[in-house]
């Protein structure tokens, strides 16, 4: 079964790049102090107990062992201005003296090109991508931020470096992405709710006891362990795509600790598993549309003639220049979608196109795989396998497989290449999960909390605009600031905005909170 198209942290042409991996090592034993590493600005502040925590001091006061990143996946290592380090956080916040669990961190230190302010957490999305790895890919686009904050993020709990949940081989990956994901017989719908079933099956068998403890509230409970250890009173947070959900989750958590929020490519709070799957579907399809206009075509001609290549794939997948892997409809889609993130890479959708018309999905594949996370030797991230099981986790919503159905003319009338894919995945994405979900939708009303920056892009298509003012609503009046972009591609920080680049700068940097409902035209 394909991954579902939820908003995967794919911001810019970045996408077509596999970012740096990285672990996290033991602390360096050279006896270089920490002020004259690149980068550092003195000892670290000292954790402090919160009086309002119900967290055992061993966890709010411990003290991070902050040392040299390791390699991983066959990617080097980041330089030396990267440190990493892992922090214990209860399992189960129930008990919260009990079990304890590790969470990967990794920071740069501020430049000190101005006054400190405290540490800038990111979250990038997915839900299920790694920050660890992702941070020091985007660290050039945050040196503004970072003359004041120490940049740090984090892989959450179920995912890469912590505890990261693998439900199935790479070869049993691979093998699912030629399971039909518009399953048009008995047969192929059978394969397709086994293939979910399994998957589900196996996250069970792999992650254990922490399979119901990977949801967005307790990420949420993570980052305010962080904030104490890290030693800020309140915390300031960059969240995109997914992480625009974590972090409205953690002000309604905790109103009174949040500080500089800004929220960039918003995930709709007022959505559920079909609602979502609904404006994705309808995000995807306008970016399309946007596409084709941009290239000359009619958007209706130029759909009918991607439906029909889909089609015809889906009859009979095309060959490839790998050998033993051919493309199919799965895979096809997935590569389509994949460019449609950033306006940078319409030029790739083009190319895969044309040579898809003319018998070959090579360049589709690969833009798959890109997005996908495999690389050349057929080696899978778990970027995937966690996004699932945070995401199920997450919701109730379990439509079956006859609901699914029952949608398929509204979702093929709203995306006719996306839609039918993404309303048969309300079925089968958390189809005989086995862990309950939590929420019909998330939670993210926080009175009393400072105001929250909230960005949204007209053309965003994985986290359609429309979004973005239902979050800043839904934080409350006065908390809840909406600013709007009127661009292309997910999200709008850094790509190519200055007054955005500038507005979300003046409020991390300066507090400097703009008038609700500002409009960036360029």
């Amino acid at each position: 079964m394909p991954r579902f198209v939820r908003s995967a942290a794919l911001a810019a042409a970045g996408v077509m790049v596999a970012g740096l991996a990285v672990g996290c090592g033991g602390s360096s034993d050279d006896g270089e102090d920490d002020a004259k590493r690149p980068g550092g600005s003195g000892a670290d502040p000292a954790p402090r107990p919160d009086p309002s925590s119900s967290l055992p001091a061993s966890l709010t006061t411990q003290k991070l062992d902050w040392g040299d990143c390791e390699a991983s996946g066959g990617e080097a290592a980041p330089g030396d201005e990267w440190q990493c380090t892992t922090i214990e956080v209860p399992l189960d916040y129930a008990k919260p003296d009990g079990e304890t669990i590790g969470i990967a961190l990794i920071r740069a230190r501020s430049t000190g090109k101005g006054d400190r302010i405290g540490s800038l957490l990111f979250n990038f999305g997915g839900p299920g991508g790694s920050g660890v790895s992702m941070l020091p890919s985007f660290g050039d686009q945050y040196a503004k931020l970072r003359e004041r904050y120490d940049l740090v993020s984090f892989d959450p709990r179920g995912v890469a470096a912590s505890e990261g949940v693998r439900c199935r081989s790479d070869k049993q990956t691979q093998a699912a992405e030629n399971t039909d994901p518009t399953p048009d017989t008995p047969a192929e719908e059978r394969a397709y709710l086994k293939d979910a079933e399994d998957f589900g099956a196996g996250c069970a068998k792999a992650a254990k006891k922490l399979l119901p403890h990977v949801s967005t509230a307790e990420a949420a409970r993570d980052m305010d362990v962080m904030r104490q250890v890290l030693g800020d009173d309140k915390l300031h947070y960059f969240g995109i795509s997914y992480g625009t959900e974590l972090g409205g989750t953690y002000a309604h958590l905790f109103p009174e600790k949040t500080g500089r929020l800004t929220l960039d490519a918003v995930v709709d709070p007022t959505s559920g598993a079909v609602g979502h799957a609904e404006n994705q579907a309808r995000g995807f399809q306008r970016a399309l549309d946007n596409y084709l206009k941009a290239n000359g075509q009619e958007p209706k001609a130029g759909t009918k003639k991607i439906v029909d290549l889909l089609r015809r794939i889906d009859a009979e997948p095309l060959r490839t220049d790998t050998p033993g892997r051919k493309l199919s409809e799965a895979l096809a889609t997935t590569g389509i979608t994949v460019t449609l993130y950033s306006k940078e890479t319409w030029p790739a959708l083009t190319d895969a196109l044309a040579e898809a018309e003319k018998g070959n999905g090579t360049a589709l594949l690969q833009l798959a795989d890109a997005y996908n996370e495999r690389d050349a030797s057929g080696r899978y991230s778990t970027q995937s396998h966690s996004q699932r099981a945070i995401a199920c986790r997450d919701t109730k919503e379990r439509p079956t497989p006859a609901q699914a159905k029952a949608r398929l003319d509204r979702f093929r009338e709203i995306s006719p290449v996306f839609g039918v894919f993404m309303g048969w995945d309300t079925a089968g994405w958390c189809h005989k999960w086995p862990v309950e979900g939590l929420t019909d939708t998330p939670e993210v009303s926080a009175p009393g909390a400072d105001p929250v920056l909230v960005v949204g892009n007209t053309g965003d298509p994985a986290t359609p605009y429309e979004g973005a003012r239902r979050m800043a609503d839904e934080l409350g009046k006065g908390v809840g600031v909406h600013l709007t972009w009127k661009g292309e591609g997910h999200g709008a920080y850094g790509n190519g905005s200055t007054c955005v680049d500038d507005t979300v700068n003046g409020y991390l940097l300066d507090g400097k909170v703009p008038e609700d409902d500002k409009v960036c035209e360029s």
